[in-house]
C-alpha cells in the first residue's frame, strides 16, 4: 500500500512547482526580448553622438577667451 503513496506526494508536489518554473521562464524571455530592444536603441544612439563627437569642428571654448579679461582677486 505504501509503494504508490511516494509517486503520488512526488506528482502532487511537483507537478504545480513545474508549472511555475515554466511560467517564471517564459516571463523572463519576455522580458529579456523587451531589455534587448531598449539596449539596442541606447547602443545606436552612442554610437551617433560619439560619431558626432569625432565629426565635429573644434572650436574654442569661451572660458578661454574670457580668462584674460577676468581680474584676480
Amino acid at each position: 500500500m505504501a509503494d504508490w503513496v511516494v509517486p503520488v506526494l512526488v506528482a502532487v508536489i511537483g507537478g504545480p512547482l513545474v508549472v511555475l518554473i515554466q511560467q517564471f521562464r517564459k516571463e523572463s524571455s519576455e522580458q529579456h526580448g523587451v531589455l534587448a530592444g531598449k539596449i539596442d536603441k541606447i547602443n545606436d544612439k552612442l554610437d551617433n553622438h560619439i560619431e558626432w563627437h569625432l565629426t565635429k569642428t573644434p572650436r574654442k571654448k569661451t572660458s578661454e577667451k574670457n580668462s584674460s579679461t577676468k581680474k584676480d582677486i
